[in-house]
């Protein structure tokens, strides 16, 4: 049952979470801790531009069949099925918690776990690095946009689809690509200190569910917000996973994929980013509906952990008995 343990990440968001909750940032700390999550976003996406490398990504990058549902699932078909979500109303939850599904639903892929996964499962990694980074880099486009197409009725996200679209350039666009840019200078040393790019993440993540929390609990998010409709998310996070697992594992096999393929398929075209979702959201959205509108993505990252981690689990088995089958067979035909 190991795979149902809380991944650590998710530990520090539950801390961070009832650390607001019980001491907000009111005041002057307002302003700085927005100036700060502003730094640490910025560095964050630096230093994901100085560790992408271009040899890894035209690597993969020619298996175009395989990227082009991947971009397919994560920017039209999860989209979709959010709108039909927020639409069919399965769930007695409040119209704030549906535009956080629908939200959750318009972000980029994960790139990290998404890579690791297809790496535990015997997937195709470098179609997998290639697919995430480029999920990565065109959500900071795409997904402003489809805010603004998509959530105009459900939120009050201000400004129109080009002006957030610019902001989103501004402050994650901007980095990434100075980043990305600097390699040649920093590449080796970011390459030797991959697990500070960890902690950076996780770092400017924490700030801004903090600041949107603080803002959250002032505005009493907890009268909004009990265990029964906790409960609720979880359930609707794992019913929205499981279709989309069911349709990227259908379309993979209906389109002939082999196996490594439709692993890729199944972890890159399934996940959604907490580490884009959390500081978009903070340039998209009101401070005042932040902690409530990113609960969705913050549970999501947690149910989809742990259901990737039993599948990758389950075709790591089936990869070794094939291997097993093939040297039995080879051995047989020795003799």
């Amino acid at each position: 049952m190991g795979f149902l343990r809380l991944d650590p990440m998710m530990v520090k968001l539950i801390i961070t979470v009832l650390l607001a909750t019980f001491l907000p940032a009111k005041g002057a700390f307002v302003p700085f801790f927005e100036w700060l999550t502003t730094a640490a976003i910025a560095l964050l996406f630096f230093m994901h531009g100085a560790k992408l490398s271009r040899d890894k990504i035209i690597a993969g990058s020619s298996h175009w069949r395989l990227h082009l549902w991947i971009m397919f699932s994560t920017f039209i078909m999860f989209p979709i099925l959010g709108l039909l979500f927020a639409w069919w109303h399965p769930l007695p939850l409040s119209a704030e918690l549906y535009s956080g599904f629908l939200y959750l639903c318009i972000l980029p892929a994960t790139v990290q776990s998404s890579i690791a996964f297809t790496s535990l499962a015997g997937g195709n990694v470098a179609a997998a690095v290639c697919a995430a980074s480029a999920s990565s880099l065109l959500g900071i486009f795409v997904s402003p946009l489809l805010v603004g197409l998509v959530m105009h009725v459900h939120s009050d996200a201000p400004g129109n689809g080009l002006e957030q679209v610019g902001k989103i350039m501004l402050q994650l666009l901007v980095p990434f690509l100075l980043g990305h840019f600097s390699r040649r200078w920093i590449g080796a040393w970011v390459e030797k200190h991959r697990s500070l790019i960890g902690k950076t993440d996780q770092t400017s993540i924490l700030l801004v569910v903090y600041s949107a929390f603080s803002e959250a609990v002032v505005n009493g998010i907890w009268h909004q917000v009990n265990v029964m409709t906790l409960l609720l998310i979880v359930v609707g996070c794992l019913g929205l996973l499981a279709v989309v697992l069911i349709i990227n594992v259908v379309a993979a096999r209906a389109f002939g994929f082999k196996r490594p393929d439709e692993i890729t398929i199944l972890f890159c075209g399934s996940k959604k980013s907490l580490a884009n979702g959390v500081p978009m959201a903070n340039i998209l959205f009101p401070a005042s509906v932040i902690g409530i509108l990113v609960l969705p993505l913050m549970i999501f990252h947690q149910v989809q952990l742990m259901a990737c981690s039993f599948i990758a689990r389950h075709y790591r088995k089936l990869s070794e008995k094939d291997a097993q089958q093939n040297a039995d067979a080879a051995t047989a035909a020795n003799d």
